[in-house]
Order: C-alpha cells, then sequence, then structure tokens
C-alpha cells in the first residue's frame, strides 16, 4: 500500500528496512523461526506422550521454549484435557507443581458472563496433572459430536539444570449450558532437573479424536 506525498510515491510498511514492493524473499529467521518437531493424533488414545529421542520428538537444548498446539480434543467422556511431565530419568509423570489459574465465560443463549478465578483448578506444590481446560461437554454429563477444545501450552528452557521451568497455556472450548469457555493456566515445574518428557491425557476416559503439534522456537 502506497500514498502519495507530491508525485513520490512512499511505502506505508516496510521489512528489513525494504519497502513490501521491493521484497522478494523473507528471511530465513522470520519464516522459521518456530520449527514443527511432531504431530501426535489421537484415536481413542488413553496418553498422548512427547518423550525426548523418541520418535524423532526433540524436547532438551535444542530450543530455548517449545510450543504445544492442540486442536479439536474430543474427548470420550466430560472430562479435562491435563499434562504432567517427567524430569530427566523421571518415570511416573508427578513432577512438582504451582500453578494458577482463571477463564471467562458466555452461554449460547446471550444470558450469563462471567470472569473469573478458577478455584481447584491450581496447585500449590502439588504433583497432579496440571489442567489445561474445563471440563469438555454439551450439557450434563453429555458429550456430542461437535464438542472439542483447541489451544496451546508454552514450555520455558526446560533443558535448564538452574531454573524451575515455567509454563503458560490458553484454551477455548465448548462447556456445559452450551457455553464458549476459555482458560488460562501458569506455573512452573519446581525442579532444576531438565524435563525431557510432557504426557496429555483427559481427567476421565480417552481421547477419542484431536491432534496436539509440538514445535520448537529458535533464537527466543
Amino acid at each position: 500500500m502506497t500514498f502519495s506525498l507530491g508525485s513520490t510515491p512512499r511505502s506505508l510498511v516496510k521489512y528489513n528496512d525494504q519497502s513490501i514492493a521491493a521484497i522478494t524473499e523473507i528471511g530465513a529467521a522470520a519464516k522459521d523461526s518456530m520449527v514443527l518437531i511432531k504431530t501426535l493424533t489421537a484415536s481413542s488414545s488413553g496418553t498422548l506422550d512427547f518423550v525426548d529421542g523418541t520418535d524423532d520428538v526433540v524436547l532438551d537444548n535444542t530450543y530455548p521454549i517449545y510450543k504445544f498446539v492442540f486442536t479439536n480434543i474430543h474427548p470420550s467422556a466430560k472430562s479435562k484435557l491435563t499434562f504432567q511431565a517427567n524430569a530427566a530419568g523421571g518415570a511416573d509423570y508427578n513432577e512438582t507443581i504451582t500453578s494458577t489459574s482463571f477463564f471467562a465465560y458466555h452461554n449460547e443463549a446471550g444470558t450469563d458472563t462471567l470472569l473469573a478465578y478458577t478455584t481447584g483448578q491450581d496447585q500449590a506444590q502439588g504433583t497432579a496433572f496440571e489442567v489445561l481446560t474445563d471440563n469438555i461437554s454439551d450439557s450434563g454429563t453429555t458429550v456430542a459430536n461437535d464438542n472439542s477444545a483447541s489451544g496451546y501450552l508454552h514450555l520455558f528452557n526446560p533443558s535448564s539444570t538452574t531454573f524451575v521451568k515455567h509454563f503458560f497455556s490458553g484454551s477455548n472450548q465448548i462447556n456445559d449450558g452450551p457455553y464458549c469457555l476459555s482458560s488460562f493456566h501458569a506455573g512452573y515445574f519446581n525442579t532444576t532437573s531438565a524435563i525431557d518428557e510432557i504426557q496429555f491425557k483427559m481427567s476421565a476416559g480417552n481421547i477419542d479424536a484431536g491432534t496436539i503439534k509440538l514445535y520448537g522456537i529458535k533464537d527466543s
């Protein structure tokens, strides 16, 4: 897009000090900064596991930040999507977590809204699976065929042996009512050991369908 100043056209937008019209190729750092590492697709799956060094999964010091993107997670029963981690050498997915959570919702009838802290979905030095969504359901205990949740989870510097491992997530889903419910969770694994395994599962039943993608973010 340009505008005229006298008879000379001027660029409104620039990239790396070039006008958009003059750009023939976007630099590698810009277009390849987020690298897809692994995609897991659920099919009545009890868990979806990302284990460093297994099935082409990278979860080490290759990247300073890792991002998981979960899309159309559909449970077999009314339940929440959750996750936990193993430190290097761990086996039970029970690392110590301190976390916080809040949510906002709006029902389809347009008669009910709320923004609130989510008591019961945080942890204070707990070892349970951390919640990423609220209950995915249509109404009551019913999970309709089109019910699902989608969102993301960022994990920061999991290979550090100096600092705790921070994470934050955001998701949107269909919830009882039905409601549009957006929830946000953040916390840290209170360990200075490297985290090299992440497991996702529902709080009840299986992950009937959906995908979770793992990305590494360069130079971040």
